[in-house]
């Protein structure tokens, strides 16, 4: 499963400096495949502590983590959406992405001049939120004139629908609400789905600190009231990403912290997206799968090789934790902690998979 999030933000807010921090941490493209004629994207691992638990217990030859894709979108300012700066390319790359990740600047400095000229994180997200709302704006417009001149030709009670979607989405925006901020039911929001809006993107926000700031983390006030946020010192991460693995755990246990401020944004990324890790292991690997939340069990078996969905006939699930108390398979099943589940069972979080199927 291809996932890609974007990462946006104003000029001399940090951006390129968080997304070196990631290209640092990517993964060998021998095991994960991505298109490297675009020099802006990087594939990373998303951290995950039960892969090495398993991995252990079924004495595994590799570990293979699921991935997230991230992508450093062109700089933006304001004016975007009229094609100032490189408004046209930021745009249309956004729409390419399946998240956002939006940085804004929370550190002082007074080699490194900000576009607005002053440090304002909700001021940043404000111009951004602005610049998207434009755009998005004047692709609703254009489809609800179209919409509505075909309703004139014709009633049709699907059309009807369509134009009261897009009413609606019409009104978020010109009130400078995004257009996920829309009440919409889930045939309405299928309605405008194609539109690809860059607003009805999950969104998460990243303030960039400095390391003093890193302290005072907790009194910070999200960007944008009622969205996720992450509190990262991008210059600090970019220098821990030189590091070796076993230099980084050294720090991190000296600081009492359990992840990067990076990884914690890889985590962040991968839950925006609403996704969830089924896990399989044996000898050969021990590795994590993706899905979307409400996947059945054929569903993720078609994950691994479309065959599996096919001719699915059940699961073998054990849950991570009881497959490392009962170390492995076997002793999972010899105390009734493994299950057979058939076709409408839904994946969880942490299921640790054997799918049956036939040719």
């Amino acid at each position: 499963m291809s996932l890609r999030v974007g990462i946006v933000g104003l000029p001399n807010v940090g951006k390129s400096t968080l997304f070196t921090a990631l290209t640092k941490k990517q993964v060998d493209c021998a095991n994960y495949p991505f298109c490297t004629i675009e020099p802006n994207v990087g594939m990373v691992k998303v951290p995950d502590e039960r892969l090495g638990a398993l991995a252990r217990i079924s004495h595994s030859e590799k570990i293979i983590a699921t991935t997230v894709e991230f992508v450093d979108i062109a700089g933006l300012v304001r004016g975007a959406h009229e094609g100032q700066g490189l408004g046209n390319k930021f745009l249309s790359h956004i729409r390419e992405v399946d998240a956002i990740v939006q940085v804004v600047r929370a550190f002082e400095n007074k080699d490194i001049v900000h576009v607005e000229g002053r440090v304002d994180p909700r001021s940043d997200a404000e111009v951004v939120n602005l610049e998207l709302i434009f755009a998005d704006l004047a692709t609703v417009e254009k489809r609800l004139d179209a919409a509505q001149r075909e309703l004139k030709a014709g009633v049709d009670r699907e059309k009807q629908k369509r134009v009261l979607a897009l009413e609606k989405v019409q009104a978020a925006l010109a009130g400078g609400k995004l257009a996920r901020e829309a009440i919409l039911t889930p045939e309405e929001m299928e309605s405008v789905r194609e539109l690809q809006l860059l607003t009805m993107k999950p969104m998460l926000y990243v303030m960039n600190v400095d390391e003093a700031g890193l302290k005072d983390a907790g009194h910070l006030s999200p960007p944008v009231d009622g969205y996720p946020s992450v509190v990262i010192c991008a210059k600090l991460e970019a220098e821990l990403a030189e590091l070796s693995e076993t230099e980084v755990k050294e720090y991190l246990e000296a600081a009492g912290i359990p992840l990067t401020g990076l990884d914690q944004l890889i985590v962040a990324a991968y839950k925006l997206l609403d996704l969830i890790t089924f896990l399989t292991s044996g000898e050969k690997e021990t590795r994590a799968w993706t899905v979307r939340r409400g996947a059945t069990a054929p569903q993720a078996a078609g994950v691994i090789h479309s065959d599996f969905e096919k001719g699915f006939i059940r699961a073998e699930v054990i849950n991570w934790k009881d497959f490392v108390e009962s170390a492995g398979e076997a002793g999972a099943r010899e105390k009734g902690l493994a299950r057979l589940e058939g076709k409408e069972y839904v994946v969880k979080d942490g299921d640790v998979c054997h799918f049956r199927f036939s040719v």
